[in-house]
Formats: structure tokens, C-alpha cells, sequence
């Protein structure tokens, strides 16, 4: 079979799958966030935390509750980290320092997961439970509750109240995340994932010295890391580790579980508003983007360049002969236009065009399908500046799910696309302009200018993935993309949750021949044409810059 064919054979077989998924889990969702019923331990979690879970929330309230859990998410990691010497089950691991555990508990809190340190030399299985673990999960969590807050803004009327944080919270964890994650983790130990607590123990010589493994609860940190689409690997290699991903078979599993949430979140949403084919409207949207990415990485890694390219079948540097051109190039696309980060091959080794598609794929805004919930608020904000730009253009009022977009609104939305290009640009230029920055770029030139641009613009989306070339563990990098995923992921939730709970305010309006249907293919046209325009127009200048010119060169 040719690898080309292998690769097609195995798209086929996620869509199949990721379509047999749709349905029952995007209706169970909608039936999570809409009952008004409490598992018995949920009941026992909210009376631990003194909360009220049948309190409804207005804007204001359910933002404070946002930014409050992960204030304190952010500090318990933070100081576990620096005590991390003092704990039991440390492996003779010291503690972090100040700015790398800043920058480490900034992305996990953050669902960015970028990591600046070498997993199994420098974290502990208390650490890796109790911290990263753990923030996999919840931090996932915010992401759907803010997703179904802004559900509710459209489905309800004449209210600003938009559900209870911690409500959403616990049930995202307790009813959807943990009972995936198990079944994922069963199927990932039974395919030869590691799932232990053992010490590090040498596995034999290898060129005059010893080679040396620690274990870990490996397999159960893969499901949620992927499922939650948070990326961290508990190895440095990431997916591309045999114990973190064993054969192809894992290899294609954890391509769905990084997709399956994502995608069937647009039925929840379907769901929760009254009408599925708004739902199947936002999935096209995403399906013809992610589709699309794909293709076009697949082309341009098996487009053969050279007598090297023919021998191997296509770019084979940096990709693991497990997996091939094919697979890697469909789990390159997923991770980057989810806010997964997590990796099989090396983008940095991929052609010009190829860590290009990688790096347009975070700068869209992760959102086809994007991350868990974070791909459902921000698709939906770009549906709403599609919505304006069609009433600017035939002279009508905009609208959307029946509610007027009017100037507040846009205003919202605006300043939610504006906030992430933003903070990606900025840090960037501030890091070619000052001397000592550009130091920590192993690669001259074009490629050099896209490790800095590549690893902002993960920081800022919340994605989490590298350009292996940048040496990121520096007092300045820490702290900078540190800021950059706080900023990059609570900023745009402020404009999500003041967008819904206007929302929520309005008075339905009743469609009439002049309503522009949203449910309709050309919706769809318009909207993907407004995502493609909008990043193309931000970032083009910088793209030009780095991989482009690395592309044209090449």
C-alpha cells in the first residue's frame, strides 16, 4: 500500500468514527448542562467548596467565579512545583525554579500545556497526579462551561442569567471528562501504554553509557491530556514516545479523542438553542476548515523535493516511521487547530509550508474544531462578525439565533479577535527587538523568526506545541509566553461572557424573508471565507516573514 493511500485510509476511518460519536455524545451533553438534577457527589463536591449550585449567575458573577478558581489553580500549582524536593514520590527531583514553575502552572491552568522542561527529568508522580493531571481536567472544564454560558446567552431571553460556574464545572468533570478518560486510558494500557508508579531504573548500555527510564501514571495523564485537548506529555517527546503512544492504532485513538469533544459540542450547542441545524451549520463550518488543513498538510509533506523525498515516500525528518507522512500530517493539523499542542513528529522539521499550515492553523484561533468549548465560543464570536459583515452588506439590522448583534455586541466580538493577534505580534516583536531574546533561537534567518513567531502565537491560542529549535527555558521566555497564555486565555472569556449575558437580556426577534439563514451552505461559505480573511489579514506581514520566505526558499 502506498503511504499516500494509508494516510487517505486512515482519515476515512476517523471521520467514520468521529461521526458515529457525534450524536450520542453532543445529546448527551446538552442533557448535562440542561438538568437540574445533582449526582450524590456532586452534591459532596459543592459542600466541600461551600457552593450553591443552583444559583444562577449573571455575567459579572460567573466571570468572578472563572477567574477566582483559576487564580487559585494557578498558585496551588505554582507552589507544589517549588516544594516539589520536600514531597514524597519526587524521584530525587528538586524543585522548580521561580519562572519556569510560573510559566508551567500559567499552562496547564491556562489548557496551553507548553512546556519548557524535560518531563521525565524534571517533574515527580506528585507533581504529574496531583498538579498537571489534575489541571488537564478542570481546566477543560472551564473551557465547556464558558462555551455553554455563551449557549444560554443565545437560548434565553429577557434574563442575564447564564447558569452556575460551578455547576457547569463539576459536572464537565464529573459526567463527561473522567468517565472518557477512563475508558481512553483501559484502551491505551491495552495497547501498550505504560501505566505505573515505578522509580527511574536503567533499561541497558547504549554508547558507553547507561540509558535510564522513570515510569508514571503515563496512559491516564495521555486520555485526559488528549481529550481535554491540554497537549502535555508526561516525556519530553510527547506523543512521539513509545510509551505515550505505543503503534498507529493509539496514534489514530488519540487523534479522536482530541477531536470528538470539540466536533460534538456543535450538536450540544444544536441542542441547547432549539434548532440542529444551526449546530450542523457551525460543524460544517469546522469540517470544511480541518478537512481542508489536512489536505493541504498531506500534499505538502508527500510533495517529493528531492531524491531524499522519494526514497522515504515524502518529509520523513522529524516524523516517526510508526506513523509516517500521512498520520503525522493528520495529527499535526488536529493538535494546531485544536488548543491541544500535543505532537507525534516535530513541526519544526516539517517543510516551510507545512510548520506555515501548523502555525496558520493556531493563528485562525483554534477553532475548527478547536478546543474543548474554546473552539465553540470562538466560532461563534467569527459567526456573529460573518452575521454583521452580511447585514453591512444588503443594509440590515445583523442578527443572529434571533438576537439583534448591535453595537455592544460587535464590540464584544471585536475586541475577542483583537486581544490574541495582538498579544502574539507584540511579544514577538518585543523579542526580536531586544538583544538578548534571539539568542535562544538555534536557527538563523527565516526558520529562526518562526520559532518566536510559532512559539507566541501557541502561547497566546492556548495551544501549547513548539518549534523545537527555540531554547524557551529562559527567564525571558518563561515569563513572557507565561503572560501570554494567562492573558491569551482569561482576556477573550471576559468578552465571551459580557457577549453572553447581553445576549441573554434581549427579546427573541421573529425571523422574517429579510433574515439572512444562518443554517443555510451559503452561511457556511460566508463564514469560513470570514475566518480565512480575518487571520489572513493579520497575519500575513509576519507569515511573510517566517515561513513563507522558508517555503519560497526552499
Amino acid at each position: 500500500m502506498s503511504p499516500v493511500l494509508a494516510g487517505v485510509l486512515q482519515l476515512l476511518a476517523l471521520i467514520a468514527a468521529l461521526a458515529l460519536a457525534y450524536r450520542p455524545l453532543g445529546d448527551y451533553m446538552a442533557r448535562v448542562y440542561s438538568s437540574d438534577k445533582h449526582l450524590r457527589v456532586e452534591k459532596w463536591i459543592y459542600k466541600g467548596i461551600g457552593a450553591n449550585p443552583s444559583a444562577e449567575m449573571r455575567w459579572p458573577a460567573y466571570l468572578r467565579g472563572v477567574l477566582a478558581f483559576s487564580a487559585m489553580s494557578v498558585l496551588f500549582l505554582y507552589l507544589l512545583q517549588r516544594l516539589q524536593g520536600s514531597l514524597p514520590g519526587s524521584l530525587g527531583f528538586s524543585s522548580i525554579d521561580p519562572d519556569q514553575a510560573f510559566n508551567t502552572a500559567a499552562s496547564f491552568v491556562s489548557n496551553t500545556n507548553w512546556q519548557s522542561y524535560y518531563g521525565e527529568q524534571a517533574m515527580g508522580h506528585v507533581v504529574q497526579t496531583a498538579g498537571l493531571a489534575v489541571q488537564n481536567f478542570v481546566s477543560a472544564a472551564v473551557g465547556i462551561a464558558v462555551a455553554v454560558a455563551l449557549v444560554r446567552g443565545f437560548a434565553r431571553s429577557r434574563t442575564g442569567e447564564l447558569g452556575n460556574f460551578w455547576a457547569d464545572l463539576v459536572r464537565g468533570v464529573v459526567r463527561i471528562l473522567i468517565p472518557i478518560s477512563v475508558i481512553g486510558a483501559i484502551v491505551l494500557v491495552a495497547c501498550g501504554a505504560i501505566q505505573n508508579f515505578s522509580g527511574i531504573h536503567s533499561v541497558g548500555q547504549f554508547m558507553g553509557g547507561s540509558q535510564q527510564w522513570n515510569g508514571g501514571a503515563v496512559a491516564s495523564q495521555e486520555a485526559i491530556k488528549e481529550l481535554g485537548t491540554n497537549g502535555g506529555g508526561y516525556f519530553n517527546a510527547n506523543s512521539a514516545h513509545p510509551f505515550e503512544n505505543p503503534n498507529g492504532f493509539t496514534n489514530l485513538f488519540e487523534i479522536f479523542l482530541i477531536l470528538v469533544i470539540p466536533f460534538a459540542l456543535t450538536r450540544t450547542f444544536g441542542r441547547m438553542v432549539g434548532s440542529l441545524k444551526q449546530g450542523y451549520a457551525i460543524l460544517a463550518t469546522m469540517a470544511t476548515i480541518w478537512v481542508g488543513f489536512v489536505a493541504l498538510m498531506m500534499w505538502t509533506e508527500f510533495h517529493h523535493g528531492g531524491p531524499a523525498f522519494d526514497v522515504a515516500g515524502g518529509a520523513m525528518e522529524g516524523k516517526e516511521n510508526r506513523f509516517g507522512v500521512g498520520a503525522s500530517s493528520i495529527f499535526a493539523v488536529s493538535t494546531t487547530l485544536t488548543s491541544t499542542g500535543a505532537v507525534d513528529s516535530f513541526h519544526s522539521s516539517f517543510t516551510g509550508f507545512g510548520g506555515g499550515i501548523t502555525m496558520l492553523g493556531m493563528q485562525l484561533g483554534e477553532i475548527a474544531p478547536g478546543g474543548t468549548g474554546s473552539g465553540l465560543y470562538g466560532m461563534l464570536i467569527m459567526a456573529i462578525i460573518a452575521v454583521f459583515i452580511a447585514g453591512l452588506m444588503v443594509g440590515r439590522t445583523p442578527e443572529y439565533l434571533g438576537k439583534k448583534i448591535g453595537t455592544r455586541e460587535i464590540k464584544f466580538a471585536a475586541c475577542y479577535i483583537l486581544i490574541t493577534p495582538a498579544l502574539v505580534l507584540v511579544f514577538t516583536a518585543l523579542s526580536m527587538a531586544l538583544p538578548t531574546p534571539p539568542n535562544s533561537m538555534l536557527n538563523s534567518g527565516a526558520h529562526g523568526f518562526s520559532e518566536i513567531l510559532y512559539a507566541f502565537t501557541s502561547g497566546a491560542n492556548n495551544n501549547g506545541s513548539a518549534f523545537a529549535g527555540l531554547s524557551a527555558d529562559t527567564n525571558w521566555f518563561n515569563t513572557m509566553i507565561g503572560l501570554a497564555m494567562l492573558l491569551g486565555r482569561f482576556l477573550p472569556m471576559v468578552f465571551v461572557l459580557a457577549l453572553a449575558g447581553s445576549l441573554a437580556e434581549q427579546k427573541p426577534i421573529p425571523a422574517t424573508a429579510g433574515t439572512l439563514r444562518t443554517e443555510k451552505p451559503l452561511f457556511t461559505g460566508l463564514l469560513v471565507g470570514t475566518i480565512l480573511i480575518i487571520a489572513g489579514l493579520t497575519y500575513f506581514p509576519a507569515l511573510a516573514l517566517g515561513p513563507l520566505a522558508e517555503g519560497l526558499a526552499s
